[in-house]
């Protein structure tokens, strides 16, 4: 120890006990603060106050020692202790950290020929910050993040952990090509669901593929990696939450009853199936001509409703003999006819299909509702029946003609329902936009 330039050998007698007392002082106090149970290639900010603060006890515990020593040692000793204290405590583990980092991004920068995709992350806060390290510390994570998009004016121009943050949600469709980006994480987890809708309007633009985080509760958790993410589903482009129903109230009337759907193996009418299976019917029939689809929901149905009661009838509702074969054989108590052509620039190439298929088969379907007794029949129709434009719209609408003239005259309670575009859908957008995005990809990493 240097005092006025000279070694203070009264001093030195004392510091081995000194040595003793300090080491098993700095020793308790790491164990207490954990520092021997931390992951330190994942150190960050909590670690380093860890290690400040085992490291200012252990010199505040110095500075005790030496007021009991017979030799008081110079005060430029304690500020000694702490600088070398922290160096070779907080060093040597940040200084792994660093290395492996360095390693890291070495081996990435190696394997740059094999990056998958290269990624655009919205949200320069916690939740992208967090998300672009772990595709930075992990290798077997092939994506490159390039870009960040914020809306944040004192963030554009800056840079995480070495990328960009490039502007607002006005440029994303320009930095996106720019950047040739591939893939786009949505890391808001505090936004409504509006600004979300608003979003991914830009983003489809992009022909990207989209992720976006649950919800907060995983950036409370402390859950935020590239497995929470999830794919943007349909609902998220509704721009508010879905219209929660109490589905057990409005089906309670199927229960123990006899129900058939026609076209049930459609996307509405398969819809239909699952929530009728879940209420309890007598009997649940579906028809349908297309017997793909009429195979897929019945697999489905048995699975998780193995008691159900289920036949998958194939058949078509033009034909009258065999609509009339059903209903003289079931006896259903509910029919929901669901079985129609709905694709408008198809039926407008093929419009004498639309009539035998939408007119008459449900001419074929009322008529035996009527026969044979039903309760009720229900007939999915679209909002395109209002003042129609096209021949789709027009069939559906002479549907409801036909409903309405037989519920003037039969027992049977006759009723339409006008559908709108159904999100997910056989056929709608989304679907399509899906499959059109996912070949484009496939064909740009097979080109590649």
């Amino acid at each position: 120890i240097a005092y006025n330039g000279h070694i203070e050998l009264s001093f030195l007698r004392y510091s081995y006990y000194l040595l003793s007392g300090l080491i098993v002082s700095s020793l308790i106090f790491f164990v207490l603060l954990r520092l021997y149970d931390s992951l330190w290639r994942y150190a960050s900010v909590n670690e380093l106050l860890n290690v400040i603060i085992a490291s200012v006890l252990s010199t505040i515990f110095y500075c005790i020692l030496c007021t009991i020593c017979p030799v008081t040692p110079p005060i430029s000793t304690v500020f000694l202790y702490l600088l070398i204290l922290l160096m070779l405590v907080g060093g040597a583990r940040f200084g792994y950290r660093f290395l492996r980092l360095y390693a890291t991004r070495h081996h990435l920068l190696g394997r740059g020929e094999h990056i998958e995709s290269r990624v655009m992350i919205i949200g320069a806060g916690s939740a992208g910050e967090k998300i672009l390290r772990e595709t930075l510390v992990t290798p077997k994570i092939n994506k490159e993040v390039v870009c960040f998009i914020d809306d944040d004016l004192s963030k554009k121009g800056r840079r995480i952990h070495n990328v960009p943050v490039v502007g607002g949600k006005n440029e994303i469709l320009q930095q996106a090509e720019k950047y040739h980006v591939d893939e786009i994480y949505i890391a808001l987890p505090s936004i409504d669901d509006k600004e979300v809708s608003e979003i991914l309007n830009i983003c489809k633009e992009t022909k990207c593929k989209l992720k976006k985080l649950p919800g907060i509760y995983q950036f409370l958790n402390d859950e935020i990696t590239l497995e929470k993410l999830k794919d943007v589903e349909v609902q998220d482009l509704l721009g508010r939450d879905p219209i929660k129903v109490n589905l057990e109230e409005i089906m309670g009337y199927v229960q123990d009853k006899v129900v058939m759907v026609t076209g049930g193996g459609g996307s509405i009418g398969s819809e239909l199936c699952r929530q009728i299976a879940k209420s309890h019917p007598k009997q649940l029939i579906i028809v349908d001509i297309y017997e793909n689809n009429a195979y897929d929901i019945q697999l489905e149905l048995q699975r998780k409703y193995p008691k159900l009661n289920l036949e998958t009838m194939i058949a078509s509702v033009r034909d009258q003999n065999k609509i009339n074969d059903l209903f003289a054989y079931y006896h259903p108590d509910i029919v929901y006819h669901a079985a129609a052509h709905k694709h408008v620039p198809l039926m407008e190439d093929a419009p004498h299909e639309a009539i035998k298929n939408n007119v008459f088969g449900t001419l074929n379907v009322a008529k035996a509702a009527d026969q044979y007794g039903v309760k009720k029949f229900i007939l999915i129709s679209t909002d395109k029946a209002v003042n129609p434009t096209n021949i789709m719209g027009a069939s559906k609408r002479l549907c409801e003609m036909i409903v309405q003239s037989f519920d003037k005259k039969s027992k049977t309670e006759f009723v339409a329902v006008r559908f709108g575009n159904v999100l997910g859908s056989n056929g709608s957008v989304i679907p399509l936009f899906k499959k059109t995005n996912s070949k484009r990809r496939a064909n740009y990493y097979y080109s590649s």
